[in-house]
């Protein structure tokens, strides 16, 4: 029998869960802990982050500071940002990892998947030709081939060029 280990989910799993939004408490914790909290980009109305418990390897999210569960509460400048973003994800991933595609997209809603719906976000998700296998179709498991921080290493020494 082979093991397949996730060491990192322990930490979701056994802690206490945060109160509060915890995309707000990121973005308002010092810049000096960005890689602490997996945080790429500061912008002006947004901001980038790893996701933490991602789909793929390289999972980023494009997160507006407003805290707001909808897209029709943003201003137009915030909706702009939120896109010009995802574009430099696009470029920094297409030059960290070199994926074969993307999902991009917003689940508003629980009842659409909103794992967080109480802060609208954007996901860009990276993806390869053969990555999703019988793991994610039987056991509802993702193997993520790389820790995290290998990864942010990897997509923040890109991310200057990303035009951003």
């Amino acid at each position: 029998m082979e093991n397949l280990w996730s060491p990192w989910r322990i930490r979701y799993i056994l802690d206490k869960k945060p109160q509060g939004c915890v995309f707000c408490q990121a973005f308002a914790a010092d810049p000096a802990q960005d890689r602490e909290y997996l945080i790429l980009h500061r912008g002006r109305h947004c901001g980038v982050i790893m996701n933490l418990y991602p789909y793929n390897n390289g999972h980023l999210m494009v997160i507006p500071y407003l805290h707001t569960a909808t897209l029709e509460a943003l201003p137009a400048e915030v909706l702009t940002e939120v896109m010009l973003l995802s574009n430099a994800c696009l470029r920094a991933l297409r030059r960290a990892m070199n994926p074969e595609g993307f999902n991009i997209g917003i689940n508003m809603g629980k009842a659409a998947g909103a794992g967080i719906d109480e802060h609208v976000h954007m996901h860009i998700v990276p993806r390869w030709v053969g990555d999703t296998n019988f793991m994610t179709t039987l056991s509802s498991i993702r193997c993520i081939p790389e820790s995290l921080q290998q990864t942010y290493d990897k997509i923040l020494a890109v991310w200057e060029d990303a035009d951003v």
